[in-house]
């Protein structure tokens, strides 16, 4: 935790020490966005440069921007929306096959018209970066932000370190189960590095202190933008624009196989909250986060309710069961619901009671699915279901989260 630009607090639990390095998935993407702002200041690019500069055979490459890359308004889909590991990423792939993939496709809107999060943006950025720079992006970020903040354990989290931490996924409620991580080539750009809380405190502090960038780059980093009809995305370069009952945040989470990260900085109080954890299947580091901002600043707002949805309803009742109606699901979601995945969800979920309840709580677009929260209120607990529905109404993504 960092208050008037010091690091005051540093805690860690169970066999972590604050010497543990976590993967921060994509809070990697604003030092994408710092390496581009830097490099516009170097002048080799520009952030209203086309992408057709760079990739013209790409999809529309003449009407996206490097602006919309890094601000999720280009319209080129996401192609890592899924909250679990799914088969494809284990076996190495490259940025550039990355790209055939996904940025060839259709865009799934006109460029600037809608905000739609999508980590293929922040690969094509990463790609257009070294095009533009003719340098590796790990090594430009060694040399202008990890070496002068002394960033020690910052790095690519292919590289290994003597601390860094196992990864670990929870099926339901049931115990830890160590999980196995993306393989090369995934999240170049976009969530490829790991580092300690501590030395992302010292990112804060800097930034916190416009410590790397010039003023001019700084205000564009951190200015929200604004759709082309004028609406709000909430959203920077690499940065999600918000507020913690009216104290304004700047922030940004993390997500890969094994491991949940967050960074929040609260810039009118000078402080900034970082957790990071090596278990993506427990709602901790929003919690945490809040909790340690109520001590600190102001009591946190009550979250928003939803309305009841039948269907995910009875796919839980079945779960408690230990069933699944297998022809709701796609062959990704089949293939995380494995016998094991089952019998913890089931024996999990028996521990809880009846369920009395299942509400909405958000919906929303990623990756060409509908993305929807709820909160299932059993006797005992509320647990939380993370969900993605394709087009056709059947579910890529069935997550269940205490």
């Amino acid at each position: 935790m960092v208050s008037v630009g010091k690091l005051v607090f540093v805690k860690a639990f169970g066999a972590a020490t604050a010497e543990t390095r976590y993967a921060v998935g994509s809070i990697s993407k604003q030092f994408t966005a710092a390496a581009i702002l830097l490099l516009q200041e170097q002048h080799p690019l520009s952030l209203d440069d086309k992408v057709s500069k760079y990739f013209p055979a790409l999809t529309r490459a003449g009407d996206v921007t490097i602006r919309q890359l890094l601000s999720h308004t280009s319209g080129y889909e996401d192609y890592a929306p899924q909250d679990y590991i799914v088969p494809a990423w284990t076996r190495p792939t490259t940025p550039q096959a990355i790209l055939n993939l996904w940025a060839k496709k259709p865009l799934n809107f006109d460029p600037g018209t809608k905000w739609q999060y999508s980590n293929t943006n922040y690969v094509l950025a990463a790609e257009i970066f070294e095009k533009a720079s003719e340098e590796k992006l790990l090594a430009y970020l060694k040399h202008w932000i990890f070496m002068p903040l002394k960033m020690e354990s910052a790095d690519d989290c292919s590289v290994p370190f003597p601390y860094d931490a196992e990864g670990y996924t929870r099926y339901g409620g049931g115990p830890p189960r160590r999980v196995q991580r993306e393989a090369s080539g995934w999240y170049f750009g976009a969530g490829e590095l790991c580092m300690t809380p501590y030395d992302l405190a010292l990112w804060d502090i800097a930034f916190l202190h416009n410590g790397i960038l010039l003023a001019h780059s700084y205000d564009e980093f951190t200015r929200e933008v604004r759709l082309n009809n004028g609406d709000a995305t909430h959203y920077a370069l690499g940065l999600e624009i918000g507020e913690f009952n009216r104290i304004p945040t700047i922030s940004h989470s993390g997500e890969v196989s094994g491991f949940l990260a967050s960074n929040t900085i609260y810039p009118t109080r000078n402080a900034a909250i970082v957790v990071l954890t090596n278990e993506d299947g427990v709602n901790l580091i929003g919690p945490i986060t809040t909790q340690i901002a109520t001590i600190l600043l102001l009591p946190a707002e009550p979250a928003a309710a939803g309305k009841d949805t039948a269907q995910v309803k009875s796919i839980l009742e079945s779960l408690v069961k230990g069933k699944l109606d297998r022809a709701l699901f796609t062959d990704n979601a089949n293939s995380y619901f494995s016998a094991q995945a089952l019998g913890d969800i089931r024996q999990s979920l028996a521990t809880l009671g009846k369920l009395q309840s299942v509400t909405r709580s958000s919906e929303s677009l990623r990756g060409g699915m509908t993305h929807r929260g709820y909160r299932a209120v059993f006797q005992k607990k509320t647990v939380s279901l993370n969900i993605y529905i394709m087009p056709g109404g059947k579910y890529e993504q069935f997550l269940i989260v205490e």
